[in-house]
């Protein structure tokens, strides 16, 4: 075994043994939705994005920026961006929600940007062009690569949902393939939250896998079966990204420490729900 196969996995479920938590805050900072607060500062979206950090750190595990949410806004987004990586705890795991795949030159220097300029842990990948668009990501043998399976949209059923002439769903063909790849144990797969039997059954064909599971709240999947489904067997290897409900709270803000008072509130309910679930799980 080479010295860095599984290290990624076993750091993510070290961090999910100390915190008792499975919770990835997605960072998608919107300047039409973020409080009225941030707008009157200098640079809305890095303070906002440090706020949601400094309220949720002691609880979640994983971070996840959407780069469309940065890259919209330019340079002004990208220089947020840079901010905010460079703010993240050294012990979190970070994930470029990119969603990148390309020809194996260009996919290079995706994973280089990715791993190396950006600095990211994981991030997030569709599988569609084959095993050559996917290979430069797998082989950072430290780094995770997400491979979008069975996603929580509802445009999931124009393709992942289909039924191949052997019988199989495509994106159940994309999971044989996530299994064959993770030779250096660093391959994972996304799996909507609102997908449970999916989630279910697409766990137990891989309990290997690391599971990053959006679509909880908003777009019908709840704590209770994320966990229940979407964790292996010693309860592990299972991020649970949370992004609206955390980082846009209902009500006005009059202060930094208001806000964040109660985003780490909202963060800690739906840690609580894990943990309780957990707990559940295990009878």
């Amino acid at each position: 075994m080479a010295l860095f196969n599984g290290m990624i996995k076993k750091r993510i479920n070290a961090l999910i043994e100390q915190k008792k938590s499975f919770l990835c805050v997605g960072l998608d900072p919107d300047v039409q939705k973020i409080p009225t607060l941030f707008l009157r500062m200098q640079d809305p979206i890095t303070e906002f994005t440090k706020s949601i950090v400094n309220a949720t750190s002691d609880v979640a595990i994983a971070y996840k920026p959407n780069f469309a949410f940065y890259e919209a806004l330019g340079l002004k987004g990208l220089h947020a961006l840079d901010a905010l990586i460079h703010h993240l705890p050294k012990n979190v795991v970070t994930i470029a929600d990119a969603k990148r795949a390309d020809i194996g030159n260009t996919s290079r220097l995706y994973a280089t940007a990715f791993f190396e300029t950006w600095g990211f842990d994981a991030v997030t990948v569709p599988p569609y062009m084959g095993y050559d668009s996917i290979e430069p990501f797998i082989s950072y043998k430290e780094k995770l690569t997400l491979i979008l399976c069975l996603t929580s949209n509802s445009g999931a059923q124009d393709f992942e949902e289909k039924r191949l002439e052997n019988g199989k769903r495509l994106y159940e063909a994309v999971l044989e393939k996530a299994l064959e790849w993770n030779q250096f144990e660093n391959v994972g797969l996304v799996v909507g939250a609102n997908r449970a039997e999916e989630l279910k059954r697409l766990r137990a064909m891989a309990q290997g896998l690391c599971f990053l599971i959006p679509g909880v709240g908003v777009q019908g999947g709840t704590i209770e079966e994320s966990v229940r489904y979407g964790a292996d067997a010693n309860q592990q290897s299972a991020l649970i990204n949370i992004g609206r409900a955390v980082i846009y709270p209902d009500g006005e803000f009059s202060s930094l420490n208001d806000f964040e008072k109660t985003v780490a509130k909202k963060a800690e309910e739906y840690v609580a729900m894990m943990r309780q679930a957990l707990e559940q799980s295990a009878v």
